[in-house]
């Protein structure tokens, strides 16, 4: 295994000892390096000072030049530009089309939407595009391995990062143990078993007492093909997820063989609230998609790669699911859907007895590819979460050998393995439902401050009137969710709220200056589509009912205190005792090279001078 070079205390003038350094490291100041965790006593100074240190967090902000330069270098070792948009194109496919769509159409269009499901997979389609439009253009100027942590924290500052931060991760392992146990599900029907009969069954709670070691199973084998190259994952993903593109070939054209036009009607029997109340579920189908944008430090051509894998993998993904919807809306009256296992019975129900085996192969595969594809997305936020000290910074190390973050992949494993092993996660899905939109809320409220707020270049009274206006597109947005969440039937409060939605866009447009353009690739007609995409993640939050809310803010409560307590005073610490010395990194990068082209023309003399 190859070293690292790290410089220990001179010793005397102009001599530096350098002591060989390996990649798995235990010592605590591995972990906690920060002055203020030194000793009891410093611990305490720190907490006395919190108040002070929270004033600094709350207004301090990154830059893009930082991001790509300073923060990466604490990983020790690169990770390798070595995919391009053909990688990140299957890697779209293998991250998100996984078992939500064999699952949630069938359910969506029996409860809620009828042969309708197929406008909430559009209405879906068109919010979770809005969101892929603004990670396109943050991944293409900023492409490091953070991904929407990255982003916020240059631009809405380190405690709106923070709470980025924590969610992401509490999804990643969340949402890993779901998946994982979902699979053994699958498997199990797959050999025509109980979906339980593979699991142990113990005397625990409820909840907790049947054990899922082939789950565990599952998270270690992808886990470690994705600690072992990021290049092999993605030959492994691309056949895989190839063939699922098969399986759903098959069960496209053997539907429409068996599609009755009859069936379609009554086309809407719920009505519009019905439909939108099923777009609020559906849309987590489209989940994963945010897991490309944090490979943006291993591609070759960010400029080039990421607009075209992200933005051209969703499209597709979006009509496949459209069509997969009305083959099934086709096949049978909406009342005769299987909530559970609708694509199965529907070829049962037409003689195909059959292909509920391919059904359930494809649902495996995709399975298996989103964790495959979560394992490497996952780690990478985890990475650069470590890299600003919020998590202990040996997470953010890259192995020199494999060019990927072990010690991050295998955090996320571990914990997500534990969880899947034990729990059925029936009360927790809501609450990556919440996190999931919560964060891509933020995304697009950040990418309208990128582009209308810069330090240095916009002035104190277009700063006012630039908050005072988000402030009008937010709470009305707000207004509008909570609005369609008490009083679905009547229209009178959105006679008011969307004009002030429209308002407060129109008045971003015309009276706030723009403070910077995009330098490579640029979502279009902003402010529309940015302040579009906060208000249909807001409106889709609304939908989840207050159970899932509740969650949210215990956990966001809980999230909090760990930051309070550990991540401000890491971060601080950070901020203050090395800003200098990353100065001078970034300046040495630019001359020696470490920051690569593509990433110069992102984080150029224009950024910092904006800020």
């Amino acid at each position: 295994m190859a070293d690292v070079d790290t410089p220990a205390a001179p010793e005397g003038a102009g001599k530096t000892e350098v002591r060989r350094r390996g990649y798995w490291r235990w010592h605590k100041d591995d972990f906690f390096p920060e002055p203020s965790f030194e000793s009891w006593g410093a611990y305490r100074a720190a907490l006395a000072a919190t108040p002070e240190r929270l004033r600094d967090r709350f207004a301090g902000r990154s830059t893009d030049a930082a991001e790509l330069g300073a923060l990466r270098r604490r990983s020790e070792n690169e990770m390798r530009r070595c995919l391009t948009w053909w990688d990140l194109t299957w890697f779209g496919f293998g991250s998100v089309i996984g078992a939500g769509i064999f699952v949630l159409t069938g359910q969506e269009a029996h409860d809620h939407a009828g042969p309708a499901i197929v406008l909430s997979y559009v209405v879906s389609g068109l919010s979770a595009m809005l969101s892929v439009f603004c990670y396109t253009e943050f991944a293409v100027e900023i492409p490091v391995a953070g991904g929407s942590f990255a982003y916020l924290r240059v631009e809405l500052g380190d405690v709106a990062a923070f709470i980025a931060a924590a969610n992401l991760i509490l999804e990643s392992i969340i949402g890993t143990a779901a998946v994982a146990r979902s699979w053994t599900s699958y498997l199990a029907s797959l050999i025509n078993k109980p979906a339980s009969a593979l699991r142990i069954q113990t005397s625990l709670a409820e909840g907790y007492n049947e054990l899922d070691p082939i789950a565990v199973v599952v998270i270690a084998v992808t886990a470690t093909l994705a600690m072992l190259s990021s290049k092999g994952t993605s030959r492994v993903n691309w056949v895989a997820s190839a063939v699922h593109v098969l399986v759903i070939g098959f069960i496209i054209v053997a539907g429409f063989v068996h599609a009755k036009t009859s069936n379609l009607t009554p086309f809407m029997p719920h009505g519009v609230p019905g439909v939108f109340r099923a777009a609020a579920i559906v849309y987590f189908a489209y989940g994963g998609f945010d897991n490309i944008a944090t490979m943006a430090e291993e591609t070759k051509n960010p400029s080039r790669d990421i607009p075209l894998g992200l933005l051209g993998s969703m499209s597709v993904i979006t009509a496949i699911y459209c069509v997969m919807a009305l083959v099934l809306s086709m096949m049978q009256p909406y009342t005769a859907i299987d909530p559970s296992a609708a694509y199965s019975v529907a070829f049962s129900n037409v003689g195909m007895r059959w292909a509920q085996y391919v059904v359930a192969l494809g649902a495996l595969k995709g399975m298996t590819t989103v964790l495959l594809v979560g394992a490497l997305g996952q780690a990478r936020y985890t990475t650069h979460i470590a890299r600003s000290h919020i998590i202990p910074p040996v997470f953010a190390l890259v192995h020199p050998r494999t060019g990927t973050p072990v010690h991050a992949t295998a955090l996320i494993a571990t914990c997500s393995a534990c969880i899947a092993l034990f729990s059925s996660l029936d009360v927790l899905s809501s609450l990556i439902s919440v996190s999931t939109l919560f964060i891509f809320m933020m995304m697009a409220t950040a990418l309208l401050v990128r582009r209308y707020y810069a330090r240095g270049v916009t002035s104190r009274a277009h700063a006012t009137r630039f908050a005072a206006l988000m402030a009008v597109v937010v709470g009305s947005s707000i207004g509008i969710a909570a609005y369609w969440g008490t009083s679905p039937e009547r229209w009178v409060g959105y006679v008011v709220l969307v004009p002030a939605w429209v308002a407060g866009t129109l008045g971003i447009q015309l009276l706030v200056p723009a403070a910077r353009a995009p330098k490579v690739w640029g979502v279009p007609l902003v402010p529309w589509l940015p302040s579009l995409s906060i208000a249909t993640n807001l409106f889709l939050m609304g939908s989840l009912g207050k159970d899932a809310f509740v969650r949210f803010g215990v956990c966001t409560a809980v999230m909090l205190i760990y930051y309070v307590l550990v991540g401000l005073h890491a971060t601080y610490d950070v901020a203050h005792g090395a800003r200098i010395g990353e100065e001078d990194d970034l300046d040495a990068d630019a001359g020696n090279g470490k920051v690569v082209a593509a990433d110069v023309e992102k984080a150029g003399a224009e950024d910092q001078g904006d800020r």
